[in-house]
């Protein structure tokens, strides 16, 4: 492929993936991920600030879709129903080609303890972006806090869910987060 073509950042991001799965995330190198994508070092970073970016890029997008849709519900929604909203909300960025990439994807970060923690950091960023959005409604701090990271657990494991199957994240979202709703009343009730 010439440096030329079209896909660019896929190109980075499915040569980085390859790499980190066969050598390992520490002991690859951008210009590596560069060389192997047809790239120059210097279209690397036109994409990505580093190579962990490859793994974590689009953070900020996620939550400025959550926020915007817990800000964009109602004044009559209930925090559990915005919460819901704006897990609903990131779907538009869960395309097929995201889909393509995402098992490789979290075996690499299983794979290192230092990406395991940027990615635990990754949900509380999100958690807390929830939560700020929350109690911009009036939400009070702890029932804002229980929203949000109910909304985490079930971002998470819808995720995981989709993987394998695509379709609407969507819809796999709020069925995962209605699940997630339906386990903590069984823990209250004591079931």
């Amino acid at each position: 492929m010439g440096r030329w073509e079209p896909d660019a950042r896929d190109r980075l991001v499915r040569a980085a993936l390859d790499l980190f799965s066969e050598q390992g995330y520490e002991n690859t190198a951008v210009a590596q991920i560069a060389e192997r994508a047809g790239l120059t070092k210097s279209t690397f970073f036109r994409h990505f600030r580093d190579k962990r970016e490859v793994l974590f890029g689009g953070q900020d997008v996620l939550a400025e879709l959550m926020t915007g849709a817990i800000a964009a519900a109602g004044p009559e929604v209930g925090p559990l129903e915005a919460v819901e909203a704006a897990l609903v909300a990131t779907a538009e960025t869960f395309t097929e080609q995201r889909r393509a990439h995402g098992a490789q994807r979290l075996e690499v970060i299983a794979g290192n303890d230092e990406l395991r923690e940027r990615s635990a950091l990754k949900m509380v960023g999100f958690a807390v972006a929830m939560t700020d959005a929350l109690q911009r409604r009036g939400v009070p701090e702890l029932e804002a806090s229980v929203a949000a990271e109910l909304g985490v657990l079930a971002f998470n494991h819808g995720y995981e869910r989709w993987l394998p199957s695509g379709g609407d994240f969507g819809e796999v979202a709020r069925r995962t987060f209605s699940e997630v709703r339906e386990a903590a009343g069984r823990l209250e009730r004591g079931e």
